[in-house]
């Protein structure tokens, strides 16, 4: 889970999601919109009966926030939450299981503040069936021929692994850029990203403001995913100025035509 603002157990019984499954929560700063929702989802898990271990990364700032709601709206738990300060100043691992790795991305707002980037494990090539039967392959050389290793008959004849395998799908990635003025260093950190979402708090007529509370214009998350190469944007966390979202949406395909708008419910197929 990405962010926890208000209304966040709400949404998961909506979306029919158990929160019992959450492992680990990645908070981008925190202001209350993206933290709110923490201490009921804690003590609502907690009531549930909840036992594994959660996980919660976040700025530095966020440990006094945790200590208050743990001491006071969670006490005698049944799990342990765990918090990991995260280096809002430092594009680094924050995360690594076997599927996926997460890197912090340094982001510009009025207090500390990180976006994340989730990229998954790439995957082993695929070996192809009617090469293990052409050269009767054991079971049991299977994962070998996989992690690269090429095959040796029994009259010495050496089968290529390229002949033996096929390549595997690209492995898929998604970029999560939380409240953050512009930053022309982030393509760099994102290149070739499957899906970005950047924030697009304002048109691009209300750029001064942008500026004044470290916040992006739908043009400028735009450039973002154009200079990052990108394959689709979503934008989100618009002003309450914004009275068309259409308009919106246009501003920010002029520049980068494959654009949508985040939405509440909203699901992506990567």
């Amino acid at each position: 889970m990405i962010d926890c603002g208000e209304g966040a157990q709400t949404a998961f019984a909506r979306q029919g999601l158990n929160m019992n499954r959450l492992g680990h929560i990645f908070i981008s700063h925190n202001h209350g919109d993206h933290v709110f929702g923490l201490p009921g989802l804690i003590s609502t898990m907690g009531l549930l009966g909840r036992t594994a271990d959660l996980h919660i990364h976040g700025p530095q700032q966020m440990e006094e926030f945790m200590d208050v709601v743990l001491r006071i709206y969670c006490e005698g738990m049944t799990y342990k939450v765990i918090f990991h300060s995260v280096d809002t100043t430092r594009h680094q691992i924050v995360h690594q299981d076997r599927s996926m790795t997460v890197w912090s991305i340094p982001l510009n707002h009025r207090i500390p503040c990180s976006g994340y980037l989730f990229r998954e494990t790439p995957p082993q090539p695929h070996i192809r069936r009617e090469m293990i039967d052409a050269y009767d392959i054991p079971f049991s050389q299977i994962n070998n021929i996989k992690a690269g290793a090429s095959w040796v008959t029994e009259d010495g004849t050496i089968i290529p692994n390229e002949r033996l395998t096929t390549p595997p799908e690209p492995p898929r990635s998604y970029a999560y850029c939380s409240d953050t003025s512009y930053l022309p260093t982030l393509p760099e950190l994102l290149k070739g990203t499957t899906l970005l979402y950047h924030e697009a708090t304002y048109p691009q007529e209300l750029l001064a403001r942008a500026l004044e509370t470290c916040h992006s214009t739908a043009h400028q998350a735009a450039l973002i995913a154009r200079d990052a190469g990108v394959g689709r944007l979503c934008i989100g966390h618009y002003s309450g100025r914004i009275k068309d979202e259409a308009a919106h949406l246009r501003e920010a395909r002029e520049i980068f035509t494959n654009t949508i708008l985040a939405d509440e419910g909203l699901v992506l197929k990567l």
